[in-house]
This record gives C-alpha cells, structure tokens and sequence, in this order.
C-alpha cells in the first residue's frame, strides 16, 4: 500500500515538474515574441517584403510534419497504457523520424539563405533595410531556438524509444514517455506559432 502511494506521489511530482518546466519555456518564447510583434509593429512593410523571401512550402511542410509527429506520439503513449509495446515503439520510431525529417528541411531552407548571404551580420544582410534586417535577426534567432529545442527533443524521444523497448516504459510504468509527449507537444506548439509570424506575415 505504502509503495503504491509513493509511486503515485512520485508519478504527480514529475508531472508537476515538466509543467513548471514547460511554463518557464513559455516565458522563454514568450518574450521572444512580444519583441517580434514590437519590431513588426514598427516595420511592418519591410517584414512582409523579407517574408516573402522564404519558402512557404517548406515551411507548410514542416507546419505539417511536426502537426502529424504530436499525433504519433499521442498514439504511441495511448499504445503503451494499452500494454502493446510494439505499436507504441512503431509510433515513436515514426514521431523520431519526422523530427529528423523536420531538421532536414530547416537545414536545406539555412543553407539556401546562407548561401545567398543572408545570415547574422553578413554584409549582404546589413545592407538591406532595418526592419529586413531585423526580421532575418529574430527568424535565425527563434527558429534556430526552436530547432535546439527540437533536437533535446529528438534525443528524449530516442531515449524513451530505447526505455521501451528494454520494458522500463510499459504500462504500469509510463511517466518517462508522457512527460515526453509534454515537451514534444509543447515544441510542436511553438512552431505552430512561428509559421505563420514569419512565413505568412502580411
């Protein structure tokens, strides 16, 4: 009786734990953002011509891969309470490659910009108006923040995947992989908001 109690108690602590961790993440995010729309406020012609520079469809792309890898991980943790292993090691190997999928793009879409000079400080972006410039600084800043993110991720995720796959994540035992479900969610979350702040800016 005692052990289960503590076991519950342990369980609620960490839940706890990642949500107050998340909150702090929010603040993060948050506040990256009110500078955004203060910039954008100020430069909102500039930001709609600099925007129109990126490429949408990678963008919508990754929109909707992120958007299908916070179901699969939703269906994996749904699997796991259910007892079935294999579907849920399935669905987390399917929600790991599309985050590695994600990171292929923004790579290409980085490479693309930094190969016609656009990157921080280049010459060819400081010669470019300052509400461009400004919009290029916060895009390499928050989608570079949100890729660090993505890729603490990517390692949760493949260490949960290893966790169950050795029978520590099961039914009985499966705080680990929610509580990574959590982060995933909340990064899915933050790209959600980013698109359309630097790919559909109007």
């Amino acid at each position: 009786m005692n052990s289960a109690v503590q076991s519950h108690k342990d369980t609620a602590g960490a839940t706890i734990g990642m949500w107050l961790f998340l909150f702090t993440e929010i603040l993060l995010f948050g506040g990256i953002f009110m500078l955004y729309a203060v910039f954008r406020a100020k430069h909102g012609g500039e930001f709609h011509k600099a925007a129109e520079e990126l490429n949408r469809f990678a963008g919508a792309a990754n929109t909707v891969i992120l958007l299908t890898s916070s179901l699969t991980m939703a269906l994996a943790l749904a699997a796991i309470r259910k007892g079935d292993k294999t579907l849920s090691l399935v669905l987390q190997g399917l929600t790991i490659l599309l985050a590695c999928v994600f990171l292929a793009i923004k790579y290409i879409e980085w490479s693309a910009k930094i190969d016609h000079g656009i990157y921080p400080d280049s010459p060819v972006l400081l010669n470019l108006p300052k509400g461009e410039i400004l919009f290029y600084g916060l895009y390499f800043v928050m989608t570079g923040l949100h890729g660090l993110h993505v890729i603490i991720g990517l390692g949760v995720l493949t260490f949960m995947f290893s966790a169950t796959g050795k029978g520590k994540i099961n039914s009985n035992d499966f705080v680990g992989l929610e509580n990574s479900g959590l982060y995933w969610h909340f990064v899915d979350m933050v790209w959600v908001y980013l698109f359309p702040l630097f790919y559909l800016v109007t």
